[in-house]
């Protein structure tokens, strides 16, 4: 019995409405998640030694308005600021970003 071998076939990429992302459909809606997310995390901080279960409900709601964390609501920013301006452009296996025609 012989075994032949298959060169592994390259994974296909994933289309861009199925890439996930942190970008939101709107500059002022992202901006707006933000506010509500920085705010809610400052608030918690501030109000943690009078009122610790207020505190510890703003918390979570600040992560979820922010996706998770500040990191990501940045990485978030940069994707809906460049959403439309540049796109990517692969070729003999090398990937490019350059302005949007």
């Amino acid at each position: 019995m012989t075994a032949t071998r298959t060169a592994p076939s390259p994974r296909p990429r994933p289309s861009p409405s199925s890439r996930s992302d942190f970008a939101s459909a709107s500059l002022p809606r992202h901006l707006v998640r933000g506010a509500l997310g920085f705010g809610s995390i400052a608030l918690a901080v501030v109000l943690l030694p009078y009122a610790w279960p207020v505190s510890l409900a703003l918390l979570p709601a600040g992560l979820l308005a922010l996706r998770g964390c500040p990191m990501c609501w940045a990485v978030g920013l940069a994707q809906t600021l460049s959403r439309g301006r540049l796109e990517r452009a692969c070729e003999d296996g090398r990937c490019t970003l350059r302005p949007a025609a």
